[in-house]
């Protein structure tokens, strides 16, 4: 799925929007460095909110699952090359070890020596890899064991006895997750990869308030006994609920780019990380709240001129409904909205506009109703791409 091309195939579509409306229950998903439910302040008025980060990490590895490769992200896959030649391939723990550190140190990214904090040899900067890139590299080590057994452990200032330009080659390797995400790295000369997937903070359609959840932990000796009061531990944690609205674009043009012109395999990630943006969630206190909702509705538009979110459907806080609802008017706000911009665009940049929701009431303004998240997808994939989505 990598190449390098002069000309990107025709195909129709060059963005493919995804818009969601989600009603998430008592939840934290996101959190900031002190514990606290991220919030941020929109027309006036405070909303939840979870960052792109958090959601995209989810989005990936159901992404990952889905398609069947995984990336890793991590400085220390010369312990991970260790670990693998000691426990898999038979070398001795010693030279296991000292063919970990030549790996780490050999690349252009250089490596810092073992600390304190870090016992390992661990790469300066971060790489994202296949996750058989640990696998190529272990090949590696096997290929020149002769010239590791003769080096010596690994010392600052000690140049790798192992070949940087073959290192640096795996480490330029990517797979269908990478080439949809992307990668910065800006040590090794092409292995940097333009992301194709664009992905927005969701916030709340109206404001939130955070509630403060007091708890206490019970030693069940002291409560058996009944020798004393007082529980073994208290604490507090934050949680909010609302109806998210999260939006997503995925150029097309890039992700072709990346994938050298593949348009069958584009047809494949561009389905899977559709699926994935529509039903991934944040893990974050999963085990308290099992949060474990599904979008109330997705619209997706294929567009040919540039992306267009609909935020600004919900600058002005959406009210609750005369049962006291949010979800219900958050998806007549964003029809209407969705409606007044294609107006004010006009049609042109349109190619493709389709809906899938819960609610049995039509919206007109978000184009051709789908029955299923399944056909919506392979509608728009379709729309976008052409042929046939596998």
């Amino acid at each position: 799925m990598t190449g390098t091309i002069t000309a990107l195939p025709d195909v129709p579509g060059r963005f493919l929007d995804i818009h969601v409306l989600q009603s998430v229950p008592y939840a934290n998903l996101n959190r900031d460095d002190t514990n606290s439910v991220k919030r941020v302040e929109y027309g006036n008025c405070e909303r939840t909110r979870v960052s792109s980060q958090c959601w995209k990490r989810a989005v990936r590895r159901y992404f990952q699952r889905t398609i069947g490769e995984q990336a890793l992200r991590t400085r220390r896959f010369g312990e991970s090359v260790e670990r693998l030649l000691s426990e898999e391939r038979g070398w001795p723990k010693d030279l296991a070890r000292r063919a970990g550190q030549h790996i780490a140190a050999g690349s252009s990214i250089k490596a810092d020596p073992p600390s304190q904090d870090d016992p390992a040899w661990s790469t300066n900067a971060m790489v994202y890899v296949p996750d058989i890139a640990i696998a190529e590299l272990a090949q590696l080590a096997e290929t020149h064991r002769e010239l590791i057994e003769k080096a010596k452990d690994m010392k600052k200032g000690v140049k790798s006895v192992l070949p940087q330009d073959d290192i640096d080659a795996v480490l330029r390797s990517r797979n269908g997750v990478i080439n949809l995400f992307g990668r910065m790295l800006a040590e090794i000369d092409d292995a940097g990869v333009d992301g194709a997937v664009q992905v927005a903070h969701a916030l709340t359609t109206h404001g939130t308030d955070v509630e403060i959840d007091y708890f206490a932990a019970v030693d069940d000796i002291t409560d058996a006994w009944r020798d004393t009061a007082g529980s073994a531990h208290l604490g507090s944690n934050e949680f909010s609920a609302g109806v998210f609205y999260r939006f997503a674009t995925l150029d097309l043009a890039d992700l072709l780019r990346n994938i050298g012109g593949d348009v069958d395999a584009g047809r494949t990630l561009t389905a899977a990380f559709a699926e994935a943006f529509m039903l991934s969630l944040p893990e974050a206190k999963k085990t308290s709240t099992a949060p474990h909702t599904i979008p109330d509705l997705v619209q997706i538009s294929v567009r040919t001129d540039r992306p267009l979110s609909y935020a600004a459907a919900f600058e002005k806080p959406v009210g609750a409904d005369r049962s006291g609802g949010f979800a219900q008017p958050s998806r007549q706000a964003l029809s209407q909205y969705a409606q007044a911009a294609g107006r004010l665009l006009g049609p042109r940049g349109v190619l493709h506009a389709g809906w899938a929701s819960v609610d049995d009431k039509e919206l007109s303004g978000l184009g051709s109703r789908a029955d299923s998240f399944g056909q919506l997808i392979t509608e728009a994939v379709t729309a976008a791409l052409g042929g046939e989505t596998a």
